[in-house]
């Protein structure tokens, strides 16, 4: 069973960066469709990003478009999302999810697996 660990979340001023990193433990992450979900406070899970198996495709929610860039090296089982031009409204958990099909986390929003989480927050 594939197990995925995020890191990379933190404080950031309103303006800067951050990149977000999932690792893939247990498996090969590269037969996997990944994706970003967040959840702020009080609000309900959002999809953030996605990337198909071999990144032939990538989904980015409206209000990241420009700003942020999933991409994964399959060498390292690794995803990643850099998060640049962050705004309050950032401020979220952040949970790595894989699928076995890029539709699953795109259009139904229920990957088969998830991570932990991590916590980014974004200050004015």
């Amino acid at each position: 069973q594939v197990q995925l660990l995020e890191s990379g979340g933190g404080l950031v001023q309103a303006g800067g960066s951050l990149r977000l990193s999932c690792a893939a433990s247990g498996g090969t992450a590269s037969n996997y469709a990944m994706g970003w979900f967040r959840q702020a406070p009080g609000k309900e899970r959002e999809l953030v990003s996605a990337i198909s198996w071999r990144g032939v495709s990538t989904y980015y929610e409206d209000s990241v478009k420009g700003r942020f860039t999933i991409s994964r090296d399959d060498a390292k089982n690794t995803v990643y999302l850099q998060m640049n031009s962050l705004k309050p409204e950032d401020t979220a958990d952040y949970y790595c999810a894989a699928s076995n099909l890029f539709r699953t986390i795109v259009s139904d929003h229920a990957p088969r697996l998830w991570g932990q989480g991590t916590q980014v927050t974004v200050s004015s």
